[in-house]
């Protein structure tokens, strides 16, 4: 039998940028992103409706800013505003938008998109730009504490269909992330709180001595300390790079060791109809699998109490009504349906040490649902 094979690799590079004041035409950050080697770039700015609302000046500011630098940006005359939070990822009307303006402002693939949101229209123009000429340049910006945390310095782009998150989407790498800290102060009191989740998430399975800092800085974050919450915001964004070089960035295996939590809160978000913020279900996902890891003999009831004293002096809602819903168990199927090979859960041996498990007791599941229903009744944990 004859038969062709080919093998090759591709290296990705990206950076990180912190930064304040963006669009301040002395601020030359996002000028260091843009290729004009060969004259001006086009470059399509999109924004999140909510960012535009609080920042009423921001689109003019982008356009003193590229008038300013003509030599680097070009000044295409449009823009685009799309619905902030997940609405934005579940009308696929927001990508064939994005698409249409590609192909009308004959952006091309040395042309630069960038997207100024929270996490959820960063995926979904992320999603569009990588589908666009098969990828266009993008830039994101993101503008809550869980997009420039988490989410948006990652490579995976994304919009949901058939009531499941995520089911359409890439893995196409940005050419930067710009985090500017002067977006976060305008957001409201639940997505300030609800970034922290994911510093709560990398601290438990990966770094004890965070989980310490957050524990330490708990008071400082729900005071909206800023300089606290930028070096959760950096040590965030610098496990989660950590993570996507180690190794399996594009998810060919069946397991997602940063979605710790997360099979139940994708599935939570779905059933509440994305009541509740990302955050917030990543918050509750937590705490149920913390409570089934201490069920399930690995991890001691000390350390849960802890885990759940933090949620709380957090302020973080320690139950929603929807973990009593008996689509909550399907989470489990779509979470290994979604990365494909055996069911691959993170659980916790100990905080900072979490661990890969391959089945799932269901009636252990609702037993730790029950048990953190009467915690969040009674403020006490009887295991």
């Amino acid at each position: 039998m004859n038969f062709l094979q080919q093998s090759f690799s591709v290296p990705y590079q990206y950076k990180v940028f912190f930064t304040q004041g963006l669009f301040d035409v002395q601020n030359e950050t996002l000028l260091q992103t843009i290729d004009n080697r060969l004259g001006p770039q086009k470059v399509l700015f999109v924004f999140d409706q909510g960012v535009i609302d609080h920042h009423p000046t921001l689109i003019t500011d982008i356009r003193n800013f590229v008038q300013y630098h003509s030599k680097s940006i070009l000044e295409l005359g449009k823009h685009i505003i799309i619905p902030g939070g997940e609405q934005s990822k579940n009308h696929y009307t927001y990508v064939d938008t994005l698409i249409q303006a590609v192909n009308d402002l004959e952006i091309d693939r040395h042309s630069y998109i960038v997207a100024i949101g929270g996490g959820s229209v960063l995926d979904a123009v992320g999603f569009a730009a990588a589908v666009s000429h098969r990828g266009i340049r993008l830039i994101r910006v993101p503008t809550t504490v869980l997009s420039q945390n988490d989410s948006g310095v990652g490579v995976k782009n994304g919009v949901n269909a058939f009531s499941k998150k995520n089911f359409i989407g890439t893995f196409a790498p940005p050419t930067a992330v710009i985090n500017d800290k002067d977006f976060l102060y305008t957001l409201e009191a639940r997505d300030w709180r609800s970034g922290i989740a994911e510093g709560i998430k990398v601290g438990l399975i990966k770094d004890l001595e965070f989980f310490k800092f957050i524990e330490a800085s708990a008071e400082k974050l729900t005071n909206r300390d800023m300089e606290v919450m930028e070096h959760l915001i950096y040590r965030c964004a610098e496990l989660h790079l950590e993570h996507i070089a180690s190794g399996d960035a594009f998810e060919m295996g069946s397991s997602r060791p940063l979605d710790f939590g997360h099979w139940s809160a994708h599935k939570l978000e779905q059933i509440t109809g994305y009541e509740i913020r990302h955050g917030e279900a990543v918050a509750l996902g937590m705490a149920l699998d913390a409570i089934y890891s201490c069920l399930d003999g690995r991890l001691d009831k000390p350390q849960l109490q802890r885990i759940l004293d933090l949620m709380v002096s957090l302020r973080f809602d320690m139950f929603h009504t929807g973990l009593n819903s008996p689509e909550l168990i399907d989470g489990l199927k779509e979470f290994q349906e979604h990365l494909g090979g055996q069911l691959t859960v993170m659980l916790l041996e100990e905080i900072g040490k979490g661990i890969e498990v391959h089945k799932i007791d269901h009636s252990l599941v609702l037993k730790s649902v029950k048990l953190l229903q009467e915690y969040h009744e009674n403020q006490c944990l009887n295991l």
